[in-house]
């Protein structure tokens, strides 16, 4: 049988199949559909101006990985005028995200973007190892979570840029909207599909959450960086909102892109990765299920959402929902500085703060781990 030729120049051999939509491409045809889409994803959203600062969200991975190089790529042929640079968060996971920093600062250098690193550590006073050490592996995504996504936004107020973009994929959000379903989680599941999300007026100023980590804020110890910094009008966005997972690590391996491919070894067990299983069953079922669940997302009308007032955080100033004035990173904190973990994970925002306060003066010790495993299973 003769080589198959490609089905858009019709010219060049067929080097692989497209997972989206199955046509056979060859290489070079396959690198301009994958960032011309993604091209038309910006602009069929608007998500830039020219002259914007934009910080790429950057671990090292495949995602992460390829989204700098291709907004590198576009930013240059399309001349969007934008400033880009790296911003990249240590958790603090020994023998992951030390090895993944390294690819994002050789990332760093091949593309000459400019590269800020923000840790856990730092910001917080605690590591993921420590953290993980404290109250196990049991929902400690939860945790994770929540301090990088504040922590994602120190790091744009410290560098002044207006926009974030993360390499969140449409596998991803598709698996998002999986989970809200599943949860039932209906105010979620309105904002889950969105490509942009803005942080709205009234952040105002933040003094840093934990400080050195101890039941008291030393406000000497916190960075001066970090410690008057504004939050007002960053947006967030996810230019590959409609690529496939398979098509970016295709993407990195004809390119020969460097990046990181170990998963996190706290993640195994998070409940992303039930969602994740089912949604493989259903793509090798039918290629088009992944796309097909984010526009059921976008069209699922979000009846009965209760619209959350957001307010500022009275410790730290970010911002937060919580008819106790504090955000989810300061409850989490809490329950960590005061040895009751699973304070900050339960979903009653008020029920955690009473909790707080009967055992800030209570807490002569940590708890054992296994008593904070129980703690946390609430979650």
């Amino acid at each position: 049988m003769p080589p198959r030729t490609c089905a858009h120049c019709n010219a060049a051999k067929a080097v692989l199949r497209r997972p989206k939509t199955g046509l056979l491409v060859c290489r070079s045809c396959f690198f301009l559909v994958f960032e011309t889409e993604v091209h038309e994803t910006i602009l069929a959203s608007n998500l830039f101006s020219r002259g914007d600062k934009v910080a790429i969200g950057a671990s090292g991975g495949k995602d992460s990985t390829v989204l700098a190089y291709v907004m590198k790529t576009l930013n240059e042929r399309y001349d969007y005028g934008l400033d880009l640079f790296l911003l990249s968060i240590d958790e603090g996971i020994t023998g992951y995200r030390d090895d993944s920093l390294e690819t994002v600062k050789q990332n760093s250098s091949e593309y000459n973007l400019p590269l800020k690193v923000l840790s856990y550590k730092d910001l917080y006073g605690w590591t993921m190892d420590d953290i993980v050490s404290t109250i196990g592996k049991k929902s400690n995504c939860t945790f994770c979570g929540v301090f990088r996504r504040q922590a994602l936004d120190r790091g744009a107020a410290q560098l002044g840029v207006d926009h974030i973009v993360t390499g969140h994929n449409a596998d991803d959000i598709a698996e998002t909207v999986l989970m809200n379903v599943l949860r039932g989680d209906i105010a979620r599941l309105s904002r889950c599909t969105e490509i942009v999300t803005q942080t709205p007026a009234g952040a105002g100023e933040s003094k840093g959450c934990g400080g050195g980590g101890g039941d008291q804020e030393d406000e000497d110890e916190v960075d001066p960086a970090s410690a008057a910094v504004d939050f007002l009008g960053i947006k967030r966005s996810k230019p590959f909102k409609y690529a496939y997972e398979k098509e970016i690590v295709l993407y990195a391996y004809f390119k020969s892109l460097t990046y990181f491919s170990t998963e996190c070894i706290y993640s195994p067990n998070a409940y992303r990765g039930y969602a994740r299983a089912y949604l493989k069953d259903l793509e090798a079922i039918r290629p088009s299920a992944i796309v097909d669940i984010i526009h059921s997302g976008e069209a699922l009308p979000a009846k009965g959402a209760t619209k959350q007032v957001q307010t500022t955080c009275s410790r730290c100033g970010y911002l937060t929902s919580s008819a106790d004035g504090l955000c989810k990173a300061c409850l989490l904190l809490d329950g960590l500085n005061k040895g009751v973990a699973g304070m900050g994970i339960n979903s009653k925002p008020s029920k955690t703060a009473k909790l707080a306060a009967t055992n800030g003066e209570e807490q002569k010790s940590r708890p054992s781990p296994q008593t904070l495993r129980a703690a946390a299973s609430a979650f």
